[in-house]
């Protein structure tokens, strides 16, 4: 079944990583039926849900489409009923997933893929009951599956290219990272690198070398934060200088046979396990999981977008995903201008970059707004960049904004323009900043432009075609009230007396 045309997928299993997957299906506008044995399960999705939408309006600000509809299902045959995709994630017990990857297998048509989010179990194992082998492929995400972008897709003995090329396809849809594991292998690919630095760090506990808090500290402020963007071997070519990988091969190679690592675990004893477990409390200090969740959410978001600025690793995913949401957005119905009304020439949305320590839309972020929509009419009167490019511009030489309700993350903006004076080297303009969902202002900024021949550096008149626009709007405006607001100064009031009041 083509990606494009699955509006409804099954989840089977409803717990930490199938909360997950509902999440990320959800909020990328598809619905979800979930069958889960659990009483508890609809609560805990329902948790799992409230942080992904915290951490989604901060990512995708503005971009979201309309959440998908989250039902739950009494048995796995009304879970599955006119699902295009089913993503089983139960227990990593091979007998219980067999047992229901079976069942699944004769109640859907064969077209409709199965996804299994096995973190290690080989998938030739996994379909060995079912009539219809060929549909099935390991999907495994990472935990918050609603965050971390990465998939790896595994195929059995039997699986078919064609339904590994699906899951590819709806998997990207809702902007995962696609990992294919060329060879069927116990834990595929990121678990066993991540099993090796386990193990290690159980040895270096067990021998007293160091705690759970000095061994995270060891990877998330040295190498953890070139892993984000570079991954190993990448850095280990860096780090041998133009010479590259070959250099660091042979420089530190011989490294390789000394005895540091012991990659095969320790028993965990009780007394192990007790060590263990105590310094992870010492660790916590106090912090519920649910703190926990939401501290790792919010870096997790500014991980990402601070890769997307650079256009690497999961911030190039984020930025395809993003392009994606701008595509499926609604075409913004077109109407006439009306000129003789404040003209609506500029939309935006509160960027997590946009926020200061108090949670809100930061100072200059106002301006940048109010800018971007005196761009917007210079553009609309033909001053935009070609204009500007034969010698002429617009220069903003004064502004006044007011703060009227503090703004927030993820916001959508809109902007009101009115042409409240000026002449033709003037342009007098008062912007209304709205949010876009209410209508409720937020502020206004006063702005006076003056037109300059570049070149000379000197205000000249406007001319030609600019200049008559300009005309034209003043003229249809200027029957318009004046805005609230215009002409006003700073509102705080002085209570000196106005000889010491006026000094410098």
């Amino acid at each position: 079944m083509a990606s494009e045309t699955i509006r409804r997928v099954a989840l089977i299993g409803g717990g930490v990583i199938g909360a997950g997957w509902a999440a990320r299906f959800l909020l990328n506008g598809l619905d979800v039926v979930m069958f889960d044995l659990d009483p508890e399960a609809e609560r805990k999705v329902a948790t799992v849900l409230d942080s992904a939408r915290v951490a989604w309006t901060a990512l995708y600000p503005g971009l979201l489409p309309a959440e998908g509809r989250l039902s739950f299902a009494g048995s796995i045959a009304e879970a599955v009923k006119g699902a295009g995709f089913v993503q089983e994630s139960l227990p990593e017990r091979e007998d219980l997933k067999r047992r229901v990857l079976a069942e699944l297998d004769a109640l859907l048509p064969p077209e409709v893929v199965i996804g299994s989010s096995t973190s290690g179990l080989l998938p030739t194992s996994l379909q060995s009951d079912m009539a219809h082998p060929e549909r099935l492929v390991v999907g495994h995400p990472f935990n918050p599956v609603y965050l971390l972008p990465l998939v790896e897709i595994c195929g059995g003995a039997r699986t078919s290219d064609a339904a590994k090329a699906a899951a590819a396809e709806l998997y990207e849809r809702i902007g995962m990272q696609v990992l294919h594991v060329r060879k069927e292998i116990d834990g595929f690919i990121a678990d066993r690198l991540l099993e090796a630095v386990w193990r290690e760090g159980l040895w270096l506990i067990n021998d007293g070398i160091a705690t759970t808090a000095e061994l995270d500290d060891a990877i998330r402020f040295g190498a953890g934060l070139r892993w984000s963007f570079m991954g190993t071997f990448l850095t280990y070519r860096l780090a041998g200088g133009e010479a590259g990988m070959r250099h660091f091969l042979d420089q530190f190679g011989p490294a390789l046979k000394l005895p540091w690592t012991k990659l095969e675990a320790p028993e965990l004893t009780d007394s192990l396990a007790d060590r263990i477990a105590v310094q992870s409390d010492e660790q916590a200090d106090g912090v519920s999981i649910r703190d926990l969740e939401r501290l790792r959410d919010k870096a997790l978001v500014s991980v990402l977008q601070g890769l997307r600025a650079t256009d690497v690793g999961a911030g190039a995913t984020l930025e395809r995903h993003m392009q994606q949401l701008r595509r499926a957005l609604p075409e913004p119905v077109s109407a006439p201008v009306d000129e003789a009304a404040p003209l609506r020439l500029h939309r935006a949305a509160v960027l997590p970059e946009w926020i200061d320590y108090n949670g809100h839309m930061t100072e200059h972020r106002y301006l940048q707004v109010f800018g971007d929509a005196t761009d917007a009419l210079l553009g609309y009167i033909g001053a935009g960049a070609d204009y500007v490019a034969g010698g002429h511009s617009f220069y903003t030489v004064e502004t006044h904004i007011r703060h009227l309700q503090e703004v927030k993350l993820g916001v959508p903006l809109t902007v009101e323009t009115q042409v409240i004076g000026g002449d033709a080297k003037r342009l007098h303009v008062f912007h209304s900043l709205f949010a876009a969902a209410n209508g409720d202002p937020l502020a206004t900024a006063e702005q006076m432009l003056l037109h300059v021949d570049n070149a000379a550096s000197r205000a000249v008149p406007a001319q030609g075609d600019v200049l008559a626009r300009l005309d034209r709007l003043r003229l249809a405006q200027a029957s318009l009230a004046p805005p609230e607001g215009a002409g006003r100064s700073i509102g705080a009031r002085s209570s000196a007396p106005a000889s010491e009041s006026s000094r410098g």
